[in-house]
């Protein structure tokens, strides 16, 4: 596969106007390219602006190809939900989102939730939405033993090991967990945080986690050390801003169902992620915002041993027959030549 790259603008905090620079700044650079003849573009959303410009490209080119965009989060609900896009940048962010997904031949969603939002409050056209599952990435192999994973990262033995990985941004709420560990601190509880990744939030979150000893921030690892972080976890852990409930399915459930640890989700009790856990008998949800109630699960999976293992083996059956590979790539393999084979029957 040939890839190309473009340069565009990267900022160090991706948030507010500065993420709408980066994506505008791509997505021009993607107009004035040379694509080439294909039958099929896939665009992906985020980013939506990139995806939008792109969307006009092929509309002012005579004969394009087919346009299929695959949405791993929407934009609409997830300002609404973060309470970051109130009136102009909400609606001028819902008619782009809106006008891009009907422009499109097929739009390809993670959950059939998004496919109902897509339909119902888009207004896009039903039959051309299509659910085709995220799997998971890492390697079919059995996870390590938390002992032998966690001598070779060099973390703490003696203690529950509760590991949050992936964006540390906004939606995360990720404040919770240091809380979570403030308690923990004040009780003596022998629980311990780590915090893998990166994101606009961090520098917030480890300012405000001076002083506490039971969290650790550890940067973004390669793909072996972080098959051995998921393997080393006693729990892991999912956690979103109180308000989060409809925007994104997290990717990081297909790692963790994956590992075959239990998860602890701290979110809306009636979200999407809490119903991806509850789907798959993988885990617990406590209510977002609630370091106390964070705190208590943890210790009492922890207690639990069997109930633990039981958690984490329902993760890798769920794993096995809704989020692997082979099923999602025969999915796309079937959409690509039936998108593909329509060039010129409009």
């Amino acid at each position: 596969m040939r890839v190309r790259r473009f340069l565009h603008y990267v900022p160090r905090s991706p948030r507010g106007i500065r993420r709408l620079v980066s994506e505008l700044s791509f997505g021009v650079r993607l107009v004035f390219a040379r694509w080439g003849y294909s039958k099929v573009v896939i665009a992906v959303s985020p980013s939506l602006f990139s995806t939008g410009l792109a969307a006009l490209r092929l509309w002012i080119t005579p004969r394009p190809p087919n346009l299929i965009v695959w949405v791993q989060d929407i934009y609409t609900l997830g300002l609404a939900e973060t309470g970051e896009g109130g009136g102009l940048a909400g609606a001028v962010t819902r008619w782009v989102e809106t006008h891009t997904l009907r422009a499109a031949d097929r739009v390809v969603v993670i959950h059939q939730r998004f496919a109902d939002y897509v339909s119902n409050e888009l207004r896009v056209d039903g039959e051309k939405v299509v659910v085709i599952r995220n799997w998971a990435h890492l390697s079919d192999t059995e996870p390590l033993s938390p002992t032998a994973a966690r001598f070779i990262l060099g973390w703490p033995a003696d203690v529950t090991l509760a590991v949050h990985t992936g964006n540390m941004g906004v939606k995360q709420g990720l404040e919770n967990i240091i809380d979570a560990a403030r308690i923990a601190d004040e009780r003596g509880v022998p629980v311990h945080f780590m915090l893998v990744g990166d994101g606009g939030e961090r520098q917030r979150l480890t300012d405000s986690a001076r002083g506490i000893a039971r969290v650790t921030f550890v940067d973004s690892l390669s793909e072996a050390d972080y098959h051995l972080a998921l393997g080393a976890a006693d729990v892991l852990l999912v956690n979103e801003k109180p308000g989060i409930s409809e925007m994104a399915v997290p990717s990081k459930l297909t790692s963790y169902f994956h590992a075959g640890r239990p998860v602890i989700a701290a979110t809306d009790l009636d979200g999407i992620t809490a119903s991806e856990v509850v789907s798959a008998g993988a885990g617990v949800v406590v209510p977002a915002g609630e370091p106390a109630s964070l705190l208590n699960a943890i210790v009492a999976m922890s207690a639990d041993g069997e109930a633990a293992l039981e958690l984490g083996r329902n993760g890798r059956r769920y794993r096995n027959a809704v989020l692997g590979e082979q099923a999602a790539i025969e999915q796309w393999n079937t959409l690509l030549a039936e998108v593909g084979g329509q060039i010129g029957e409009g």
